[in-house]
């Protein structure tokens, strides 16, 4: 299987359950590089504070910035990485690669071998709702590694699976091309067109988070605030 037959091949040549469209990315690079300096929680809480994936660990080493990248999903048969290695054969550098593999935590879908082929293409990120192994060599870092769990028993390679569809990974709805955010916090994704106008919503929210914090550092009470927030429910104070 080859990345020409992949983007080439028509609809019908492909069996029962697997589907291969192409990648997709409308993001600018500026758009990303800017993501990159925006924590997650911040980015969250301005899409309503209650989205983002759940039960994710990062098995990668110290990661200083966020990792921003758009979104190339993979959704697999739980104990199967045939589709996961067309991904990373297909995948371009910066690429996130979002894989649904149904929470199954019986048999890992990526490991070494595929860290490094990752490393070589510039892969910035796994986002995997099932399991990985080869611990220690994701623990040296260079690419995200952000997984339900790991064991060391090892996937086949006979699909079916589906390439650049919108899937469901760990809680987190995610459509090709998304833009994915990551950090020692979690995993959101942003719809590709809400990206640049919630940019502006992250970095006022850091400027409240600043004065708050600010505040926070005189170790006085802000009465104020929270007096206002308990009128609002009524309470007597």
């Amino acid at each position: 299987m080859t990345v020409s037959l992949a983007k080439d091949a028509p609809a019908a040549a492909w069996p029962a359950g697997f589907v291969v469209n192409p990648r997709q990315s409308h993001l600018s690079t500026e758009l990303i590089e800017a993501y990159r300096s925006v924590p997650v929680p911040h980015a969250s809480d301005c899409m309503g504070r209650h989205t983002g994936a759940r039960g994710l660990i990062a098995y990668h080493g110290e990661q200083p910035a966020t990792i921003a990248g758009p979104a190339l999903t993979v959704r697999i048969r739980p104990g199967d990485n045939l589709m996961i290695h067309l991904a990373i054969m297909t995948a371009e550098p910066g690429d996130v690669i979002v894989i649904d593999g149904g929470g199954d935590l019986s048999t890992a879908v990526i490991g070494g071998l595929m860290r490094t082929s990752a490393l070589a293409r510039g892969i910035a990120a796994f986002v995997l709702d099932g399991a990985l192994r080869d611990v220690a060599e994701w623990k040296e870092g260079g690419v995200g590694a952000f997984a339900r769990g790991n064991v060391h028993r090892g996937p086949s390679k006979e699909g079916p699976g589906a390439l650049n569809v919108p899937v469901a990974c760990a809680g987190l709805s995610v459509m090709p091309g998304d833009l994915i955010l990551a950090d020692a916090d979690g995993v959101v994704a942003v719809p590709a067109a809400d990206a640049e106008s919630l940019l502006a919503k992250c970095r006022a929210h850091a400027e409240r988070e600043r004065a708050i914090n600010e505040k926070n550092r005189t170790g006085e009470p802000d009465w104020d605030r929270f007096n206002t927030l308990l009128r609002q429910k009524g309470c007597p104070v």
